[in-house]
């Protein structure tokens, strides 16, 4: 029969890897939310410091890059195409493997178009993105975020055109 102190130190444990999970669905959670939100005040290097390691890479089916100022600008750049994005991610897996983690979850976004007056067309990406994580000194921090693309509608920009997505 267990001891008080054996239960005790499972239900610890059992505590830890909620709470990991429960911060890693927050921590992407709050990527997906910076793909939409901008031009705050500070520089988004700053900002995205909490959410990636320094070194931490990416791969999009329009380019990749490595690191945190190489993601900032490919994001600046990226957002300069729609007038507006809405990102919505859902169905959050998370493995854990002591102070590292995978996650897969399924994502839509709607880029919106530069219009005129008229009602402004969009372009509608469907896909999983898959990360890792490292939890580090400060916390959680994403070092790998790849988003793959299951489908695509509407109307693609001219330099997309060529994009396998």
């Amino acid at each position: 029969m267990p001891s008080t102190h054996d239960d005790i130190a499972a239900l610890r444990e059992q505590i830890q890897v909620l709470r990991d999970r429960a911060e890693l669905r927050e921590l992407f959670d709050r990527y997906v939310t910076a793909l939409d939100t901008h031009g705050g005040s500070g520089p988004e290097e700053s900002r995205y410091a909490s959410l990636f390691t320094e070194d931490a890479t990416f791969a999009f089916p329009i380019g990749v890059c490595a690191g945190v100022e190489a993601f900032a600008a490919f994001q600046r750049e990226a957002r300069e195409r729609w007038a507006r994005t809405h990102h919505s991610s859902s169905n959050h897996q998370v493995v854990l493997d002591g102070d590292r983690a995978t996650l897969r979850a399924q994502q839509l976004t709607t880029h919106v178009h530069h219009g005129d007056d008229r009602p402004a067309a969009h372009f509608e990406v469907g896909g999983y993105c898959e990360a890792r994580a490292v939890r580090t000194p400060d916390g959680w921090r994403l070092s790998h975020v790849a988003f793959h693309v299951v489908w695509d509608a509407g109307v693609r920009l001219p330099e997309l055109a060529g994009v396998r997505l």
